[in-house]
């Protein structure tokens, strides 16, 4: 007798399938796709099961037009360093640039809500970054998808790339950034930065308290990305990149094809 699973988990087994191994695909079949966000968040912690991934990371907005950003970044798909390991399309990699503040402390689900002052006094540094985008499903299938299927999907997220720390009071009032693009021999890029919600710690602040209120926490080490300061834009493999975030400082990041294996061990740990 074939087994019965509920629809989260025959979800998981699909996103986590092409998340091992970088292949893309059609949108979940009907019997199995989210039809609330509810739904969404069951999927995405049955994809953390299914991985046995350990999260080191958050990705979170402020909620919008009745949409919760909120989706796991598994600690093996968050590199530091120059070299970074990465799935390609075309020999391209779409990023964001954002700020990830580093959790020192635990916060852990209770029954009365953090302040903002609680959450910020629990940031032990903050870090320019850069997420990683990529999707399970094809380019196609993506556009017709529901937000809550592309919520269960982690919300294109394939990974994150810290760089430098920088001065933590400048950076969480940093709703203006110039980020300033160089690539080998190619003209500079700038976009003139914005942060979505204005200011860059305010989504963290609801992160916790949504966290909360489903009785889960954060955990020392984690790191929290709150929005892109100029939407996404396509990076090339094999070159040497360094990207300016107004004055906060600078990262250098190399990236490299990642074949397979993305759920191993972190090469760096924080």
């Amino acid at each position: 007798m074939t087994e019965t699973l509920s629809p989260a988990i025959d979800a998981a087994r699909i996103l986590s399938a092409r998340r091992a191994s970088g292949e893309q695909g059609a949108r979940l079949p009907e019997a199995c796709r989210p039809r609330s966000l509810d739904d969404a968040f069951a999927i995405q912690a049955a994809v953390t099961h299914e991985l046995s991934g350990h999260i080191g990371a958050w990705k979170c907005a402020l909620p919008q037009d009745g949409r919760l950003t909120a989706a796991p970044i598994y600690a093996s798909t968050v590199h530091t360093g120059r070299l970074c390991p990465v799935l390609a399309r075309d020999g391209l990699v779409r990023v964001e640039p954002e700020l990830a503040f580093i959790l020192g402390q635990d916060l852990p689900a209770r029954a009365v809500p953090y302040s903002p002052e609680e959450v910020d006094a629990a940031i032990v540094r903050t870090h320019i970054a850069l997420e990683l985008i990529d999707s399970r499903y094809t380019p196609g299938e993506a556009a017709q998808a529901s937000f809550a299927e592309k919520l269960a999907d982690g919300l294109v997220n394939q990974g994150l790339f810290l760089g430098p720390q920088v001065d933590a009071v400048r950076a969480s009032t940093a709703s203006d950034l110039s980020i300033r693009v160089r690539q080998d021999l190619d003209a500079e890029q700038v976009h003139e930065g914005h942060h979505p919600n204005g200011q860059p710690r305010a989504p963290l602040h609801w992160l916790v308290n949504f966290l909360r209120g489903r009785g889960r926490g954060l955990l020392a080490g984690q790191a929290v990305i709150t929005g892109s300061y100029a939407g996404s834009f396509s990076l090339s493999l094999g070159q040497d990149i360094v990207i300016q975030y107004g004055d906060l400082g600078a990262l250098t990041v190399h990236f490299t094809r990642l074949i397979q294996g993305q759920f191993s061990e972190p090469s760096t740990q924080q």
